[in-house]
C-alpha cells in the first residue's frame, strides 16, 4: 500500500495543513470565517466519535467479560490493569516534579505578564473554581457512589458518565456468566452484533478523520490567537519555558517509561508499537479527549497490535476513564510552576501531597478537553497555593491539553499490550514484505 493511502499519514497531513491554515487565518483576521465554515466539520467529527463511544464500551466490554468465562480470570486481569495504571501515573507525576524543580520555569515569567494573564483570565478562573468547590465538597467515598448509576439510560446519555457505563457493562457481563448458558447465549449474541456494527461504523468515521483533524487544528489556532497572531507569540514567549517543561516531561514518559515497560513485560518491537498506534495518537492530539478517541484506540489495539478483543474491550475503556498519566504529570508541573511564579515555596511534604492528590485526581478526571484544570484547582488548594493562579496557565492550556491527551492514550495502549502479552493474548501482525519480482 502506498504511504499516502495509510490512515496515519492522511491524518498527519490534515493536522499540518490545519495548523498552517490556522496561522494564516489568524494573521489575516479570518477567525469568523473559520468559526462559521471550518470548525463545524471538526465538531461533526468529534460528535461522531462520541456518538459511538457509549455503545462501543457497553457492547465490547460485555462481550469481553463473557468471553473470559471465568471470574477468577477477570479479577486477575482487572487487578493487573489497575495496578499498572496507578504505577505509571505515579511515575509520570514524579517525572513532572523532578523536571519542574530542575528547570524552575516559574522564575522566568515577568511580573507585568503575570499581572496581564491574571486579569485576562479572571472570569475563567472563577468558573473553574466554582466547579472545583463542588468537587471538593463531596465526601471521601463519593467517587464510589458516582460509579454506580441509579438509571441505566441516564448513565448512557452522557459521555462524561463513562465510568458508570463501564460499571454497567462489567455488572451485566458478570451476571451473564452466572446464569445458565442457554439463557445467556442470545443476549451475548445481541451485544456481539452491536459490537461488530460499531466497529464497522468506526471504520466509516475514520474516512473523514483527515478533514476533521484539519478543522479542529485550524479552529484551535484561531481561538487562541483571536485575530491577533502576535498574541500567540507573546503567550509563547511568556509561558514557553513552562510549556517546554510540560512537553519535556510528557516526551520522557511517552518515549521512556512506556517503551521500557513494553521491552520488559511484553517484548514488543517499538517500531511496530508506535507505528500501530499512530492514528490514535493523532486523533487524540486533535480532539484533546481520550473518550472521543476511544473507538480509534480500540481499533488500533486490535488490528495493528494484535491485542485480543476481550483484553482491549476491558483494559481500554477502563483506561479512558481512570488512566490519565499525561494529565497527572501536567498537574504536577503546573502546580509547582504557579507556586514558583507567585513566589511561594513548596517543601518536600507539599510535593508529596501533590503526588498523592494528583494520583487520586487522575482517576476521577473526566476524559474530556480541559477537565484536568478543574482538578488542578483542588491540587493547588491542597498545598496552600491560591487557585486564582491557574490564570497564569490558561492561555496555553489548550495546546498542552492536546499533548497530554496523546500521552494518556499511549499509556492506555501500552497497558493493553502488556496485559495481552502476559495473558498470552497478543498476536502481533506479520510485517508486510515486498514480493520479489
Amino acid at each position: 500500500m502506498p504511504w499516502y493511502r495509510k490512515l496515519h499519514w492522511q491524518i498527519l497531513i490534515g493536522l499540518l495543513l490545519g495548523l498552517l491554515f490556522g496561522l494564516l487565518a489568524a494573521a489575516q483576521g479570518w477567525s469568523g470565517f473559520v468559526t462559521r465554515w471550518v470548525a463545524p466539520f471538526g465538531t461533526i467529527f468529534i460528535n461522531l466519535l462520541k456518538l459511538i463511544a457509549v455503545p462501543l464500551v457497553l457492547a465490547s466490554l460485555i462481550v469481553g467479560v463473557t468471553s473470559l468465562s471465568d471470574l477468577k480470570r477477570l479479577s486477575r486481569i482487572g487487578g493487573k490493569t489497575i495496578a499498572i495504571y496507578i504505577a505509571t501515573t505515579a511515575v509520570a507525576i514524579t517525572i513532572g516534579l523532578v523536571i519542574v524543580n530542575v528547570l524552575r520555569p516559574g522564575h522566568t515569567v515577568p511580573p507585568e505578564m503575570r499581572t496581564r494573564l491574571q486579569e485576562a483570565y479572571e472570569a475563567d478562573v472563577e468558573a473553574r473554581a466554582e466547579l472545583a468547590e463542588q468537587t471538593r465538597q463531596r465526601g471521601p467515598l463519593q467517587v464510589l457512589v458516582d460509579i454506580v448509576p441509579e438509571n441505566v439510560f441516564s448513565a448512557a446519555s452522557d459521555n462524561r458518565n463513562m465510568l458508570q457505563v463501564v460499571f454497567i457493562a462489567l455488572f451485566a457481563g458478570i451476571g451473564l456468566l452466572l446464569i445458565p448458558a442457554d439463557k445467556a447465549r442470545p443476549v451475548i449474541a445481541f451485544f456481539d452484533g452491536v459490537n461488530a456494527l460499531v466497529i464497522q461504523l468506526v471504520e466509516l468515521i475514520m474516512r473523514i478523520a483527515p478533514i476533521g483533524v484539519f478543522a479542529l487544528l485550524a479552529d484551535t489556532i484561531t481561538s487562541i490567537a483571536r485575530d491577533n497572531l502576535q498574541q500567540v507569540f507573546e503567550l509563547l514567549a511568556a509561558l514557553g519555558y513552562y510549556s517546554l517543561a510540560v512537553v519535556l516531561g510528557l516526551v520522557i514518559h511517552t518515549l521512556g517509561t512506556y517503551p521500557l515497560l513494553l521491552k520488559l513485560l511484553a517484548r514488543v518491537p517499538l517500531k511496530t508499537f508506535f507505528s500501530g498506534i499512530a492514528p490514535a495518537q493523532l486523533v487524540a492530539f486533535s480532539t484533546s479527549s481520550s473518550g472521543a478517541t476511544l473507538p480509534v484506540t480500540m481499533e488500533c489495539a486490535e488490528k495493528n497490535l494484535g491485542v485480543s478483543e476481550e483484553v482491549s474491550s476491558f483494559v481500554l475503556p477502563l483506561g479512558a476513564t481512570i488512566n490519565m498519566d499525561g494529565t497527572a504529570l501536567y498537574q504536577a508541573v503546573a502546580a509547582v510552576f504557579i507556586a514558583q511564579t507567585l513566589g511561594l515555596g513548596l517543601d518536600l511534604g507539599a510535593q508529596l501531597t501533590i503526588l498523592l492528590t494528583a494520583v487520586l485526581a487522575s482517576i476521577g478526571t473526566a476524559a474530556v478537553p480541559s477537565a484536568g484544570i478543574v482538578m488542578l484547582v483542588i491540587i493547588l488548594e491542597s498545598v496552600g497555593v491560591p487557585s486564582a493562579g491557574i490564570a497564569l496557565i490558561l492561555g496555553v492550556d489548550r495546546i498542552l491539553d492536546m499533548c497530554r491527551t496523546v500521552t494518556n492514550v499511549t499509556g492506555d495502549l501500552t497497558v493493553a499490550t502488556i496485559v495481552a502479552a502476559t495473558e498470552g493474548q497478543l498476536a502481533l501482525p506479520v510485517p508486510e514484505t515486498k514480493s520479489a519480482s
